[in-house]
Order: structure tokens, then C-alpha cells, then sequence
């Protein structure tokens, strides 16, 4: 490109850029320009302190709430798991977003300013741009009101104060003291002559925290919810007190307020652990394992679980025991009855996960059940201490609707209890993936790990002893 063509072009940029930054483009006073930014790492940033941790702080309403003394209040915000973290995530957004030249990374995201920026300067920086960036869009959406409006002198006197700012900022050497004045200088006249149409503080505090409600709603909503687990039903997969994630894209997202998915991934497969409303009263959220598909024939025979006339294979673990732990409130002693039992891992497809069955069985025999097309059967993993499929409609039995379903469970992120307090133990653990006894359970790893091995004995037959 010829040097004249380069003058015509930073002409009209300069021209584009609007009247009040027209002597950058001219030359006056050409600063250093500031390095690249990757798109990819203001993502990552961005993911990071506006979404991840956010919604970390936000799930970790627990322990919060446990730092208050125990009052009505406590307990009914205790009761109200969604409203309570949607509070604390747009808390947590906003202060980290009001911090966020100051956290990790933020230099890299090109969110510092300018190379070389003192980092007292970064806030008032950035404001400056942000002021600059909003005359553009005003004088963009007003152009022919601000020309009737606005007197010459008064827009000339707005070119001037904006000139100044620019050339402070862009200037070769920065100087602290020429920007503070022009900043201050500029502030005060776009505000006086452009401020019918600058939006308040009140107003883009309240547009900030819509915007981290909506993302917030629209995360739980679509993509990942978390959810806790209040009984036994899941032991030993699932404990009292462990808080899951719940994969909402895994079978297709449910529309709000709908029963309508954005995509369809049904059925779910065998062996997944799935959340969902419970068909008889679906204001309540249910956590079971899939154990039949439409087209099956599911049933109890001698306390064990048939499927399509063959018992479901498994691996004798050991005779064990675990204590009912109250979801809130301090363990008493002898009041946690302990629950002693066989424990199993069963094969059901490509799934291998654990089973308790207690040494006296509610129900021996039961079904035959067959699900019908739009409709899978679940069971607890604690298999005598379930309120699952075969329970269902006056112990009927009844299946799933596919529209139930929330989504399946992913990880362990937290599990916490008043009695016990928290196993860090389990924070990470998968639900789905390889089974892992309960600490109260770990005598029993050596012969677990001989069932999860290549050639496990398995018994086959529908015996109801090891």
C-alpha cells in the first residue's frame, strides 16, 4: 500500500471513529498500539471469574447458610436451594467483575489497558474507554437529534474534551496526571451535553445483574443443574448429603415451563443414573438408576432383579453395614440405626455399579413390569431401601415418562451433612463412573477390586446367597 493510500485510510478511520478522536488519526500524537488480544483467552476469562467460579460460589450455599446459627430463616433459605444460589452467583459475578483487573489472567485478556499501565490506572482506564465506546454509540443512534440540539460551540467543546482523553490515553509516554484531568475534564461535559441519553448507574448496575440472573437461569436451565441428595435410596453409589451435577443436554434439554426438548436423546441407556419428577407427584425431583427400557420385562424373584427372564449378573462384594445419617442436625447416638446387608456389583450392559441389599427384604417377589414405548423403570441402588419403579401406584408398579426426565448425573461436587459434615473424600467423584465403596466400606476394596477385574465371578444363576 502507497503512502498516500495509507493517509486516505487513517483518514477515514478517523472519520469513522467520530469527531472527537479525529487528531489521532491525523497523527498528533500516535501512542504505542497495544499487543493483539486472543479472542480465545477473553473467553477463557471470561468462562472462568464470570461463569465457573460464580456458579462454584453459588453451589456452595452449604456451607454459607451453616455459618448462621440456626433461626426460621435459615432454615426455610435452607428449603430454597435455586433462589438462594441465583443470589449468591450474581453477587459473585458482579464483585468479581468490578475486581477484575485485578484477578489472574486479566493482563493476558487484554483486560489491564494500555502495555505499561500503572495498575492504579486500570479501573479509571477502562471507564475512560468505556465512556469513549458510549459517545460512538450515542452519537450513532442520535446523530440527527444532537445536530439540531446541540449548539456548535457545545459541540466543538465536546470534540475538544473527547481529543484530549484520546490523546492522553494513546499518548507515547503516559502520563498519569494528563489523563486523571482529561478523564475527570471529559466525564463532566459528555455528561452535561450528552446526558438525556447516557444511561445511569442505577441502570447498568440493574442491566448487570438481569443479564447474571439469565445467564444463571439459563445455565440451570439448559445446560447443567445441581442437585441433593436427601436419602438412602442411592446408598452405596450415592450418600446422604452428596451434591450432584446433572448433565441437562445429555437426552435434549426440556423448554421451560414446556415438556418439549430443544433436541431428542431418548431413551436413556441402561445402567444411567437419572434425575427426574416423580410421575405421582412431580413437584418432587427423584434420583434412580435405569434398569428397563420400553420393551422389556422387568421383575423380583427371590429378592433379585430379573430382566427379560435372566438375572441381572453380579459379583458378591461382602457382608456390610451403614448407619441412616440425618440430612441436618447433629448424629445421636443410638438413634442412627445401622443397616446391615450384602453388597454387590452388578452388570447391567457396559455398566458396572454397586448394590446393597439389606438381610431382610421389604418384597421377595414382584412384577412382571413391562415399560411402555415413552417410559423407562428405575430402581435404587440400595435395592430394599428404595421408593423406585416397582413402588409406584400402590405398588403397581409404574415407569418414567420420558418428559420427566431433568437429565443424568454427572459428578460429586460437594457432600456435606449436619451429623457428619463434610467428606471431602467424595468431592470429584463420578456417579457413573468406575464404583467406589464409602469410607465405612473400604475393607471390603480388595474383593471389589477382584469384581471389577477382567474375568470377575459372577454369579449368573438368580441364587439369592453368595
Amino acid at each position: 500500500m502507497s503512502e498516500k493510500e495509507t493517509s486516505e485510510k487513517d483518514v477515514a478511520d478517523a472519520e469513522e471513529a467520530g469527531p472527537g478522536e479525529k487528531a489521532l488519526a491525523r497523527g498528533d500524537e500516535r501512542g504505542p498500539t497495544p499487543p493483539e488480544q486472543s479472542p480465545v483467552a477473553r473467553l477463557l476469562f471470561a468462562g472462568v471469574w464470570y461463569l465457573a467460579v460464580p456458579l462454584l460460589i453459588a453451589q456452595s450455599r452449604v456451607f454459607v447458610l451453616a455459618a448462621f446459627p440456626d433461626t426460621p430463616f435459615i432454615e426455610m433459605l435452607r428449603g430454597q436451594p435455586i433462589p438462594v444460589s441465583i443470589v449468591l452467583y450474581t453477587i459473585a459475578a458482579i464483585a468479581l467483575y468490578s475486581q477484575r483487573f485485578a484477578l489472574p489472567g486479566a493482563q493476558a485478556a487484554g483486560i489491564g489497558g494500555r502495555p505499561g499501565l500503572p495498575a492504579s490506572m486500570r479501573k479509571r482506564f477502562d471507564r475512560a474507554r468505556a465512556l469513549r465506546e458510549e459517545v460512538r454509540a450515542i452519537r450513532r443512534a442520535h446523530a440527527k437529534e444532537i445536530e439540531r440540539t446541540l449548539r456548535e460551540e457545545h459541540r466543538r467543546e465536546l470534540d475538544e474534551a473527547l481529543d484530549e482523553l484520546a490523546k492522553s490515553m494513546d499518548a507515547t509516554t503516559f502520563d498519569e496526571q494528563r489523563f486523571t484531568a482529561a478523564h475527570d475534564k471529559a466525564e463532566d461535559t459528555v455528561d452535561e451535553r450528552l446526558g438525556r441519553w447516557r444511561k445511569s448507574e442505577a441502570r447498568e448496575y440493574a442491566e448487570s445483574i438481569l443479564v447474571a440472573v439469565m445467564v444463571a437461569l439459563a445455565i440451570r436451565a439448559f445446560v447443567i443443574e445441581a442437585f441433593k441428595i436427601p436419602s438412602g435410596s442411592m446408598i452405596p453409589t450415592l450418600l446422604v448429603g452428596d451434591h450432584i451435577f446433572v448433565n441437562k443436554l445429555a437426552y435434549g434439554p426440556l423448554v421451560p415451563f414446556s415438556k418439549t426438548r430443544l433436541w431428542n436423546s431418548m431413551p436413556p441407556k441402561r445402567g444411567d443414573v437419572i434425575v427426574f419428577a416423580f410421575p405421582e407427584n412431580p413437584e418432587e425431583d427423584f434420583i434412580k438408576r435405569v434398569i428397563a427400557l420400553p420393551g422389556d420385562k422387568l421383575e423380583v424373584r427371590d429378592a433379585r432383579v430379573w430382566l427379560n427372564d435372566k438375572p441381572i449378573p453380579r459379583c458378591f462384594v461382602g457382608r456390610t453395614s451403614y448407619a441412616d445419617v440425618p440430612e441436618t442436625g447433629p448424629l445421636v447416638p443410638g438413634a442412627n440405626v445401622a443397616q446391615e446387608g450384602d453388597l454387590y456389583v452388578e452388570y447391567l450392559d457396559k455398566q458396572a455399579y454397586l448394590t446393597f441389599y439389606t438381610l431382610t427384604p421389604a418384597r421377595t417377589n414382584a412384577g412382571p413390569w413391562f415399560p411402555k414405548p415413552g417410559e423407562v423403570y428405575v430402581l435404587g441402588d440400595n435395592r430394599n431401601n428404595s421408593r423406585d419403579s416397582r413402588e409406584w401406584w400402590g405398588q403397581k408398579g409404574g415407569g418414567v415418562p420420558f418428559e420427566n426426565i431433568r437429565g443424568r448425573a454427572l459428578w460429586i461436587w460437594l457432600s456435606y451433612t449436619g451429623g457428619e459434615g463434610s467428606k471431602s473424600d467424595r468431592i470429584g467423584s463420578s456417579v457413573m463412573g468406575r464404583p467406589r465403596l464409602p469410607v465405612s466400606m473400604k475393607l471390603l476394596q480388595p474383593q471389589l477390586d477382584k469384581c471389577l477385574s477382567p474375568n470377575p465371578p459372577l454369579d449368573t444363576s438368580g441364587a439369592t446367597t453368595p
